[in-house]
C-alpha cells in the first residue's frame, strides 16, 4: 500500500513539474505510476489538493529545517552583540530551498511545483504547510534590514517569490554536478533585492497610490 502511495507521488511530482499542476488530470497520474486501480489516487489523496498536500509534506519540513537552523545562526550574531548581514538573511531564505536541487527524490520537481504554486495570482500554500513556518520567522528577522520605504512595497515577497522562480528555472534543466556557484550568485541578487534603495519616482508613485486608498477608504460608508 505504502509502496503505491510512493509511486503516486513520484508520478504526481514529475507529471505537475513537467506540465503544470493544472493541466495533468488524476488518471493520468495512476497510469504513469502503472497502478491498476483506476481510483488509486482517489484512494490515496481524495483529490488533486490532496495529492500537492502530500508532495509539500513530503519536501517543505526538510526546507523548515534547515532554514531555521541558519536563523538561529543569524540569532546568535544578534545576542553576541553583531548586526545580521543581508547575505546571511538572503542565505536563510535561499539555501533550504537550494538543497532540493540535489535531492534525487524529486527535489528538483518539487521546487518547479513549489514555484508555480506560489507565483500565482492567490498563492495556493497555505501558512500552515511546513516551509512557511519557517518563513513568518525569517520574514521577521529581514526586517531590520530593509528601508522602511521599501517595507511598504513588500519587498520580502518580492525576494521570496524571484528565490522560488530562480531555482525552479535552475531545477528545470537538472541535475548538475555542482549548484554552488548559482547558490551564491542568487544569495546575492536576493541580498541586493532587500536593501535596494527605493528610487525618488518609486516613492512618490507609492505615496499617490497610499493617499488614493486612503481617500477609497474615507469615502467607502461601510468603512470602519
Amino acid at each position: 500500500m505504502t509502496e503505491t502511495r510512493d509511486r503516486l507521488l513520484s508520478a504526481a511530482e514529475q507529471l505537475f513539474a513537467e506540465r503544470g499542476v493544472d493541466a495533468v488530470s488524476l488518471r493520468e497520474i495512476t497510469r504513469a505510476a502503472g497502478a491498476r486501480n483506476v481510483i488509486a489516487v482517489q484512494y490515496h489523496f481524495e483529490d488533486r489538493a490532496g495529492v500537492l498536500t502530500a508532495i509539500l509534506a513530503k519536501h517543505l519540513p526538510d526546507v523548515d529545517a534547515r532554514r531555521h537552523a541558519l536563523l538561529d545562526e543569524v540569532e546568535a550574531g544578534i545576542d553576541g552583540g553583531g548586526e545580521p548581514s543581508a547575505r546571511a538573511i538572503a542565505g536563510a531564505l535561499v539555501r533550504p530551498l537550494a538543497a532540493k536541487l540535489a535531492d534525487p527524490d524529486g527535489g528538483p520537481a518539487f521546487l518547479q511545483i513549489y514555484a508555480e504554486l506560489l507565483n500565482r495570482p492567490t498563492p495556493q500554500i497555505r501558512a500552515a504547510d511546513g516551509g512557511f513556518r519557517s518563513l513568518a520567522r525569517w520574514r521577521t528577522a529581514a526586517e531590520p534590514i530593509i528601508d522602511p520605504q521599501a517595507r511598504r512595497l513588500h519587498r520580502r515577497l518580492t525576494a521570496i517569490v524571484h528565490t522560488a522562480v530562480e531555482l525552479a528555472r535552475r531545477a528545470r534543466s537538472a541535475p548538475h554536478t555542482d549548484d554552488r556557484l548559482f547558490t551564491s550568485y542568487l544569495v546575492d541578487v536576493v541580498a541586493a533585492v532587500l536593501t535596494a534603495p527605493v528610487s525618488g519616482e518609486t516613492a512618490r508613485l507609492a505615496d499617490e497610490r497610499d493617499a488614493a486608498r486612503a481617500d477609497a477608504v474615507s469615502d467607502d460608508p461601510m468603512a470602519g
